[in-house]
């Protein structure tokens, strides 16, 4: 949840440097621009200062190391215990082999489901179209230069501020109550807008100013949304559901659909605004439903299983039940209650 408020704060500040900027012409687009080397600089000098971490030094067999870097973390020579379980953890994650043919393997199903469903249903909310491209969304709309990108850093704070909402409340309501609540907020805040651009905005005419903040603020609403919703926790239930044999495996799926239809849909989003118009947020609508059924009926609720109980949470899912292999003690049960 804190790469999603990181990933937020990123957004909301290249916002107010595109808003700010915007005002010095006629080469404020070049600067800003420019400015985005600024954090790839700090990164770039950062990463030579930064020290290995324990856990890396320990898996390249550099113990020793290792122990020094923890006992500087830490501000303590008491290190053993720590360092015993990073060594136990490391031997056992190198006994590991062929975590991507695991991962294919039947008993490992929901949880490859799920890692390519959730980040792939994230982006099919449209989220990324509209940070994106909301400069040029709001300009479609009627709003001046200077309005569209106000309202641009406008959803971008708002976005923010709804994942501070989601790290505060999903270990409280828990995963589905979020996904399914934001979901259904979505699908309504994208019909009202799509409602209105269809009725009221025509080919040879603006939308009215009072409609054109209507809109900006049921996008605001969408953009909430997603933020205290899908937005955190498409990452989130990925990184709680593999276990060990697993987890490099599945999360690089999640990562890799993530990227793979972020780049798929940012290219086609600007076509398909010019062939569906208004119907492009029905389209996104469309998906949103799709997504939150696919929660109701198909997510159990994580929030508060331990990982080494997680197989467990798949097979007493109605679902998920039928579909995973039975073990060999339930094999002998329902043979015994047979004969």
């Amino acid at each position: 949840m804190m790469f999603q408020l990181a990933t937020t704060l990123g957004i909301f500040t290249a916002n107010m440097v595109n808003y700010g900027t915007q005002q010095l012409k006629p080469w404020g687009w070049r600067l800003s621009l420019g400015l985005a080397a600024f954090p790839a600089l700090l990164m770039t000098l950062g990463g030579i200062f930064l020290p290995e971490t324990p856990n890396s030094l320990v898996e390249r067999g550099l113990k020793e190391r290792g122990r020094r870097v923890l006992e500087k973390l830490r501000g303590t020579k008491n290190v053993d215990a720590e360092l015993r379980d990073m060594v136990d953890a490391s031997e056992l994650a190198n006994s590991i082999k062929h975590p991507f043919r695991n991962i294919l393997q039947k008993q490992h199903r929901p949880q490859l489901v799920m890692a390519i469903c959730m980040p792939m249903f994230q982006i099919l909310t449209g989220i990324n179209s509209i940070l994106f491209y909301a400069p040029v969304l709001f300009q479609t709309m009627g709003l001046g230069g200077n309005a569209s990108l106000y309202s641009s850093a406008l959803t971008g704070a708002v976005l923010v501020l709804s994942t501070l909402i989601s790290i505060a409340l999903v270990d409280r309501l828990g995963r589905r109550a979020l996904l399914i609540s934001g979901g259904v907020q979505m699908i309504i805040c994208q019909a009202i807008v799509s409602v209105i651009l269809g009725v009221k905005f025509g080919d040879n005419q603006e939308l009215s100013k009072g409609y054109s903040i209507v809109v900006v603020i049921f996008i605001c609403l969408f953009v909430v949304a997603f933020g205290w919703s899908w937005g955190p926790l498409g990452w989130t239930i990925p990184s709680e559901i593999f276990p060990l044999e697993t987890r490099s495996a599945g999360q690089s799926i999640t990562v890799a659909v993530n990227l793979l239809f972020t780049f798929f849909i940012a290219q086609a989003f600007l076509s398909m605004l010019c062939a569906f118009k208004f119907g492009i947020f029905l389209f996104f609508a469309g998906w949103v439903s799709v997504m939150t059924i696919f929660v109701y009926f198909l997510l159990p609720e994580t929030k508060g299983v331990p990982i080494e109980e997680m197989t467990l949470l798949w097979k007493k899912h109605w679902f998920w039940k039928k579909v995973l292999p039975a073990t060999n003690h339930e094999a002998e049960s329902n043979n015994n209650s047979s004969i």
